[in-house]
């Protein structure tokens, strides 16, 4: 059973990064429909909350949120939105394959906030991370891209990784880490929804989805993106742990690099493969010289 339990938890870690990582599989053709990143992330923070409650229905869980954590799970869900509108608009501007590397440092930066704000233990195998990663962020920035405004898109990336760390950690060393996982996630997409209506009336309103193609990608990326994903997630975490569920996390990167390949002929140069190797070793050693559970 234990075995059984492993390998089930292998298989659903794959299956969360895996999944996350065909984000832009589904966004990139919905924004070169001329569907704006407000209404995309609305249609997929709504669709996914819903299908998230009916999880929660049919498993019996109580929809209620417990007193006084209300305003902290707004927090984190506009942290969290916040990554996905970083994340969605450096599209625009870098490689998705780059953009989802770039985004995947959030673990090292969970890491060092530990470490520097809360005191935890930092060994040299951090350190060396650290240098690693930053070495693969300028290898990747330095490569041979003559399209599109490459340093803004660096930064929206790198951005991503303060906004999601910052979300973690949160989630972590807050009242909320005693909410159910899947009634928190219920909410901060909920709350994700929201947020993204009122960005998207507050500027050019939500735009009109009428061709087939664009629901489809729609209801992908809010099932497969985010629900299956996150469901998986919590999976994984509870049968192999969050330290092995995070080194797994790299088919995340990985999965959007072969996307961007295959699917939209994103190329990556002999700096930038060796950026994209360099930053994956580097979250990969941190988080295997550790067995905290922080990044579950």
């Amino acid at each position: 059973m234990g075995s059984y339990q492993k390998v089930g938890g292998i298989a659903a870690a794959v299956l969360s990064s895996t999944t996350f990582g065909l984000i832009p599989l589904f966004t990139i053709p919905l924004l070169a429909g001329g569907i704006a990143s407000p209404t995309i992330l609305f249609y997929r923070f709504a669709l996914a909350a819903a299908m998230m409650a009916l999880v929660m229905v049919i498993r019996g869980r109580s929809l209620r949120l417990q007193r006084g954590v209300t305003l902290r799970v707004v927090m984190l869900a506009v942290l969290y939105a916040a990554t996905a509108i970083l994340l969605i608009e450096s599209y625009k501007y870098i490689p998705s394959g780059v953009a989802t590397t770039i985004h995947f440092l959030y673990p090292l930066a969970v890491t060092c906030v530990m470490a520097w704000l809360f005191r935890e233990a930092i060994n040299i195998m951090t350190y060396i991370s650290i240098a690693l990663s930053l070495v693969g962020v300028a290898l990747l920035a330095w490569g041979d891209h003559t399209e599109g405004d490459f340093p803004r898109g660096v930064i929206l990336a790198l951005m991503t990784v303060a906004t999601y760390a910052a979300y973690i950690v949160g989630v972590m060393k807050s009242r909320v880490a005693r909410i159910d996982s899947l009634l928190l996630t219920f909410y901060v997409l909920a709350i994700g929804a929201l947020i993204f209506l009122l960005y998207a009336l507050a500027s050019d309103g939500i735009g009109a989805v009428h061709r087939w193609s664009d629901w489809r990608d729609l209801i992908m990326l809010a099932l497969f993106s985010t629900v299956i994903s996150d469901l998986t997630l919590i999976v994984a975490v509870k049968r192999i742990g969050s330290t092995m569920t995070s080194i797994l996390g790299c088919m995340e990167p990985l999965t959007a690099v072969i996307v961007g390949a295959a699917y939209f002929g994103e190329s990556l140069d002999v700096m930038s493969i060796i950026g994209f190797i360099f930053i994956i070793v580097a979250v990969v050693l941190v988080i295997a010289s550790t067995d905290k559970s922080a990044l579950g």
